[in-house]
């Protein structure tokens, strides 16, 4: 009987989640799953078949996240900063705004953070604890502090599988 309770309750928190997340959401595709807390921005576009473990969008920048994407948990991708190069020091009262883009079928682990001005590839991977600042190129794994390229995906393998449909 209390694991049926716990069951209900975890899909209870699981419902409020989604909800809260996605209520501002300008445009979003079907099948997204949030796990964890999330909280998106109203220019955030979400593809089909999303899964979330707890992600963080900060700043007025567009974030649009292409289908079948994966992210960890405590995420963070920032499209604002300070502008430094204004009228006072260390910068003034206005923001540098820039977009992110991830492609279709991008998995992210825990704790990697998005900087502004980024597009992730297709079937692009992120190591954990990344911290992202250029654009990633398709199929590419990459790590570290910033994050660089350290190995890529199979083109044919992944070509295989897309073709297939074979999406988790």
């Amino acid at each position: 009987m209390f694991t049926r309770f716990k069951m209900f309750v975890k899909r209870l928190y699981r419902s409020f989640l989604k909800w809260n997340a996605l209520r501002v959401v300008r445009d979003r595709g079907v099948n997204i799953r949030i796990n964890g807390p999330c909280q998106f921005s109203s220019r955030t576009e979400l593809g089909v078949n999303c899964h979330f473990n707890g992600l963080k969008v900060n700043g007025k920048g567009l974030v649009r996240i292409g289908s079948n994407f994966h992210s960890g948990e405590d995420c963070l991708f920032i499209t604002d900063i300070h502008n430094y190069k204004g009228e006072k020091l260390p910068y003034d009262e206005t923001y540098i705004v820039k977009d992110i883009i991830i492609e279709e079928n991008v998995w992210i682990g825990s704790r990697v953070i998005i900087l502004g001005g980024v597009t992730l590839g297709e079937g692009a991977i992120v190591q954990a604890g990344s911290v992202v600042v250029s654009d990633v190129p398709a199929l590419s794994i990459v790590g570290g502090h910033p994050a660089r390229v350290f190995s890529n995906r199979s083109s044919e393998h992944y070509f295989r599988l897309k073709e297939e449909g074979s999406f988790h």
